[in-house]
This record gives structure tokens, sequence and C-alpha cells, in this order.
């Protein structure tokens, strides 16, 4: 089995490819942090290629895809792990930069990604493209509007995605992980119900991509709530969330 994954230096990517590597499959790591990437594929048990890449790099993910295909062959999963969050306010102009950037991450990072893959796993008849997207992109969070809006971007691209790959023999899944204990969650000073370890967040997304789901919340309590939440009524919604803990602004991204 050969498997990319993009985000692969900590939190839920990491988790994935010691996963994966359990399994015996065949790694490309992706980030940008070089010593992380170095550090987990020296203690992974299994070929581990390592490409020290931010997603917004088009031409460096074009470039890296080439590399693996040619060395290791056509991947049977691609998993667009990448992700950055961070607090935003509208009515802050220095917030700008932080907007964007969470949104050339979040979301066109998964067409870089993902498009330098496609034409080969179409060719070959096989594969899958897993998105990593977020229950906030569900309904869109008080202070988060940047993290919520790229994540209900990201569900709605990987839905046409999917449509685009129909009958290519080339799946596509959207992963909403609820929390999950990584670093992205670790500044977070509010209440996160039904938090997942990042090894056992890995697991249950293995899960749903070899049962071949489409869609899948993880854990599954957060799939509760994502359709409770889509059922409440505005009024009730801006009510309740005008008052929850929010994400600090102003991290390093």
């Amino acid at each position: 089995m050969r498997v990319v994954i993009t985000g692969a230096s900590s939190g839920i990517g990491e988790a994935l490819a010691r996963y994966y590597a359990s399994r015996g499959a065949t790694l490309a790591l992706i980030a940008r942090r070089k010593n992380e990437l170095e550090r987990l594929a020296g203690v992974l048990p299994c070929l581990t290629l390592v490409y020290p890449l931010d997603v917004t790099d088009a031409e460096g993910l074009k470039a890296a895809a080439a590399d693996f295909i040619a060395r290791a062959g056509v991947p049977d999963l691609v998993i667009g792990n990448a992700g950055i969050s961070v607090g935003t306010l509208t009515q802050e102009a220095s917030d700008l930069p932080a907007f964007e950037r969470v949104f050339a991450v979040n979301v066109i990072g998964l067409f870089n990604t993902f498009h330098p893959f496609i034409a080969p796993m179409r060719e070959a008849g096989r594969g899958t493209l897993v998105g990593i997207a977020s229950v906030a992109g569900i309904r869109g969070l008080p202070g988060a509007s940047a993290y919520s809006a790229s994540k209900a971007a990201a569900i709605s691209y990987l839905e046409s995605l999917r449509g685009e790959l129909r009958g290519s023999g080339v799946k596509v899944v959207t992963v909403a992980p609820g929390y999950i204990e990584t670093p992205m969650t670790a500044v977070n000073t509010y209440p996160m119900p039904f938090i997942l370890p990042a090894d056992v967040a890995a697991r249950r997304i293995a899960r749903v991509i070899d049962a071949g789901k489409s869609y899948a919340v993880v854990p599954w309590q957060m799939g509760i709530v994502a359709k409770l939440l889509r059922l409440l009524p505005n009024f009730l919604f801006d009510f309740l969330f005008s008052r929850a803990g929010r994400k600090p602004r102003g991290l390093d991204l």
C-alpha cells in the first residue's frame, strides 16, 4: 500500500503516518518542518519518503508527486490533512493576512495536494483521495470565521470533486473531525466535548476509509451534535454561540 499524507509532522497527520506504517505501507510525508518529518521517518518501520513543503507550494507538490510515483508507484491513498486554525475578527484589519493564510492552506492546499495525483490515479483506475475537513465547517463559529468558512469550503470542494471523479475508479472521502488532541487544539481554553487522542482518531479515520464511506464525522458523537446544530434556528444558534469560548487570535501561521 502506498500512502501520501500532508500535514504529517504532528497531530492527526503524524498519527495517520504511524498507523499506516504499522500496516506496512510505503509513505510520502509532507509538511513544512523538515526536522520533524525526518524525526518521524526515522522511527517508522517502513519505507518513508519525506518532502518538506508547504501545501501552498503548487509546483513543489507537483515535483514531490512525480518523485514519489517514480520511486514507489501511483499511491493508493492521498490524505489532504494539512490545516491551520487561528481566531479571526472581521472588524480587525490586521486579521486579513491570517484569513488569507487559513484559506490558502485549508482550501487551496487541498487542490494543490490532489491535482498531481488525479491523472495517474485515473489512468490506473484506482485510488482514494481523503480530505480532512472539520465539524467547524457545518456552522460558522463566532471568532473562528476564517477556519469555519475554510472548512465549509473544503466540504463543498470535496463533494464537487467526488462528483467529478465518479466512475473513474478514484474515490473521494470527506472526514470531518471534532475535537482531537493536537497542537491545534492545545491552545483552546474552552470545553471540547468528546475529544479524542490523535492515535484513536487516526484508527477511526482509517476505518472510515476502509469502509468506503464518502463522508463521516469522527467521533460519531460529534456527528449527532453537528446534525442538531444544523437544525437550530438562527436566533437560537446566535444566542448560544455568541457567548461560547473562542480560539486566540494572532497565532504564528
